[in-house]
C-alpha cells in the first residue's frame, strides 16, 4: 500500500472518530470532505465556508440563503441577549437600591 492510500484510509478513520454520529440519525454528508451534518442548511454553510472554489451555482445559492437565515437568527439572538442583560442590570440595580 502506498503512502497516499494509507493517508486516505487514515483520513477517513479520523473523520469517523472525530464525528461520532448515531446510526439512526438523519445526516447530510459533505461530498468534499465527508463531514456529517444534522441539517441541510449547516451543510450548505460548511460548503460555502470551507469549499468555496468547488461549488456550483445551486450550491452557491443554497449557501447564500443559509447564510442570510443564519444572520437573521443571530440578529434576533443578539437583541434578546441585550434585552436580558438590560433587565438583569436594572433588576439588580433596584435590588441594590432597596437593600
Amino acid at each position: 500500500m502506498s503512502d497516499r492510500e494509507s493517508d486516505g484510509i487514515d483520513a477517513v478513520t479520523a473523520v469517523e472518530e472525530a464525528y461520532a454520529v448515531p446510526e439512526d440519525a438523519p445526516t447530510y454528508e459533505c461530498p468534499y470532505c465527508g463531514r456529517p451534518f444534522a441539517r441541510e442548511s449547516w451543510l450548505a454553510l460548511h460548503r460555502g465556508l470551507d469549499h468555496p472554489g468547488d461549488l456550483d451555482d445551486a450550491e452557491v445559492k443554497a449557501f447564500r440563503e443559509a447564510h442570510a437565515d443564519e444572520e437573521a437568527s443571530l440578529g434576533t439572538f443578539r437583541l434578546k441577549a441585550l434585552g436580558s442583560l438590560i433587565l438583569l442590570y436594572f433588576g439588580l440595580l433596584m435590588v441594590y437600591a432597596l437593600v
